[in-house]
């Protein structure tokens, strides 16, 4: 039981995901507060400026548009299991195609992209009935998440004038993966319990 105390404060201090608010601050807050969130959606804006063309603007949109899928989802009350364990998956995958650049097929970055941003957006959404208005707090997480991506669009377009700053955002990429596999591996004795719980 203490292991799991531990578990779930650690990682609540991690993602600094917070409960409750005003409604349109609450909602902004939860993406550019919540590392997770910020390192993940960051990554997004970046790799699609390192891919250039339309993805520079069609990935950002495609997560935010299953994000809201999955806030819509989590709005509605439907269980997804382990949620901040796709969350740190998210992180660590967007930070390998960060360190990859523009090596991995768009057609399979663009799934992942789509995948992840369903997970974000549940945990967005599961919050949204504990706010006082949750059009304000959806409107709030949607605008901080475009924020974001735009955030990171402006750096990897920067980034890419110069080969020696190019190369620099791909070992930053490789950093953010490492932060997202560690954060997955605090996950894994939880995991271990449920399973064994299970079983």
């Amino acid at each position: 039981m203490k292991l799991i105390v531990n578990i779930i404060f650690f990682s609540s201090f991690i993602y600094a995901h917070k409960v409750g608010g005003s409604g349109f601050l609450a909602g902004f807050e939860h993406p550019v507060l919540g590392f997770d969130h910020f390192l993940a959606m960051v990554s997004v804006g970046i790799w699609s400026a390192q891919i250039g063309g339309r993805a520079i603007w069609f990935v950002p949109a495609t997560f935010v548009g299953f994000m809201v899928l999955g806030g819509i989802i989590g709005m509605s009350g439907v269980e997804i299991p382990l949620i901040e364990v796709g969350i740190a998956i998210s992180v660590f995958l967007l930070g390998i195609a960060v360190a990859s650049e523009d090596f991995i097929d768009i057609k399979i970055g663009l799934t992942f992209v789509a995948f992840f941003g369903v997970f974000h957006g549940y945990a967005h959404g599961v919050e949204m009935p504990m706010v006082k208005n949750a059009t304000l707090y959806a409107f709030g997480f949607v605008l901080g998440t475009t924020l974001i991506h735009i955030l990171g669009v402006f750096i990897g377009l920067f980034s890419q004038k110069r080969e020696k700053s190019a190369q620099f955002l791909r070992y930053i990429g490789a950093g953010i993966a490492g932060i997202g596999f560690h954060i997955f591996i605090t996950f894994v004795p939880l995991i271990s319990i449920m399973i064994k719980m299970k079983v």
